[in-house]
């Protein structure tokens, strides 16, 4: 049921000081932002006005998630540092005396609510700067980055291995939970760890002999998965029969160990094919190329960098002004071209702000004049963006004018803006596809 804040004040902020009850400037300053109704719809919307348990208030969870953010806290010191101070229950909208949220509380509500209420909360914070006039777009700069999927470096042996022990864990799930336990399987967990640690003894010999060695392994492992997808499928037709058998009355837990065992045998059939296809000679293709078995739509990225020439994740666009407001971002699956993403970017950052951004730059590798086209056509006056391969000499004088190079100068900055972000606010794994944290 939807609580949007707490009762009245307690008796104990009647009994205070004034002075006692005061907030610091910077949070006097937020809490008066975070009263804007915007703010609060995006959270309402996951609760029903009437039916069920009273939630957490919400303004009490934006604001504790404000704390947590801005602080860099976990959720258990969190909800510590707020039961200890005065100042931060009046921010909080806790009554002085009151129960503070549990850690747990706010962990659910965090996974309940998503990624696209984030998603939601930023769209509300740039449209109220915009209304305020205080959000910049007379400049914009764009540049991409791989954010890293949470997978160790994905070998074809390190995949099959980890492929073969969620089965095997799967299996003995499903046959607990009352599903096919009269059907007989074989765990191959320690045989394949087995050939795993020979692999990597191979691995530190350089001779030709070793290289056949690791091949021949691999392969082992690779009809090691397909036995035991085998086993897989075997148990997932009996247990299926129980469920039919018990009708309405079957186990909800039991279906959803069904469905991670079918999960689980497609992208283990997928590694297979791919580790086959390397054992041929080929290389498989690496839009599709499974990474991990928890995040299939991480892809391998080349960006160029001397210390990781292969990154796993996914591509982010980050556009930002020159305060460091960051006015649009987007993630991408797999590694698409940078050029096409940029005028998408600026339309959306159009819509927000009101008005079209006066000068937009970016790296060369946007460099088209398809995009410089498209840029003029939306109303940008100033497009410094360098162009691919040799220019021509009309092309190098419009690129060594000053203007165009101080804008150029300027994009550079967006490299720290990037780095800031990825360090100072890692973003979860599960909100990888759908966001990245902005704007704090």
């Amino acid at each position: 049921m939807l609580r949007t804040t707490n009762p009245q004040p307690s008796l104990w902020e009647a009994i205070l000081p004034e002075g006692c009850l005061g907030l610091p400037a910077e949070l006097a300053r937020v809490d008066q932002l975070l009263d804007d109704p915007s703010f609060l719809a995006p959270l309402a919307a996951h609760f029903d006005p009437r039916i069920g348990r009273p939630s957490v208030p919400l303004d009490t969870y934006l604001r504790m998630m404000f704390l947590k953010f801005r602080y860099r806290l976990g959720y258990e010191l969190l909800c510590r540092e707020v039961a200890d101070s005065i100042s931060w229950q009046r921010f909080c909208r806790i009554p002085l005396g009151g129960q503070v949220p549990h850690p747990t509380t706010l962990v659910k509500l965090t996974r309940r609510l998503g990624a696209q209420t984030v998603a939601a909360l930023n769209e509300a914070l740039l449209a109220t700067a915009a209304e305020h006039k205080v959000l910049r777009t007379q400049r914009v700069r764009a540049d991409t980055t791989v954010v890293g999927a949470n997978v160790a470096y994905p070998t074809d042996a390190g995949l099959l291995v980890r492929a073969i022990g969620k089965l095997a864990s799967t299996i003995s799930r499903v046959q607990a939970a009352g599903g096919a336990t009269h059907t007989r399987v074989r765990d191959r967990r320690r045989s394949a760890r087995r050939r795993a640690h020979q692999l990597a003894k191979t691995l530190r010999a350089r001779s030709e002999q070793a290289k056949q060695m690791v091949l021949r392994t691999t392969g082992e492992l690779a009809t090691q998965a397909t036995q035991a997808v085998g086993d897989a499928a075997r148990v997932a037709r009996n247990a299926r029969r129980h469920l039919a058998r018990a009708g309405t009355g079957g186990s909800g837990k039991l279906a959803r160990l069904l469905a991670d065992l079918d999960t689980t045998m497609q992208r283990t059939t997928r590694i297979v094919a791919q580790t086959r296809t390397r054992l041929a000679g080929q290389t498989p293709d690496g839009a599709s190329r499974l990474v991990s078995l928890h995040d299939p739509d991480a892809r391998p990225i080349v960006k160029g960098r001397l210390g990781k020439p292969v990154e796993f994740g996914y591509k982010a666009q980050v556009a930002d002004n020159p305060d460091g407001v960051v006015l649009d971002y987007q993630a991408e699956v797999g590694n698409p071209a940078d050029a096409p993403l940029l005028v998408p970017a600026v339309k959306r950052i159009t819509t927000r702000a009101g008005r079209v951004p006066q000068a937009v730059t970016a790296d060369r590798s946007y460099g088209e004049a398809a995009i410089d086209q498209e840029l003029h056509t939306l109303g940008v006056q100033r497009v410094a963006i360098p162009r691919k391969g040799q220019p021509g000499a009309a092309r190098q004088a419009t690129e060594h004018t000053r203007g165009f190079r101080r804008l150029v100068k300027w994009r550079t900055g967006s490299e720290g803006r990037i780095s800031y972000l990825k360090h100072r606010y890692p973003p979860c794994q599960h909100e990888l596809r759908h966001s990245i944290p902005i704007n704090h």
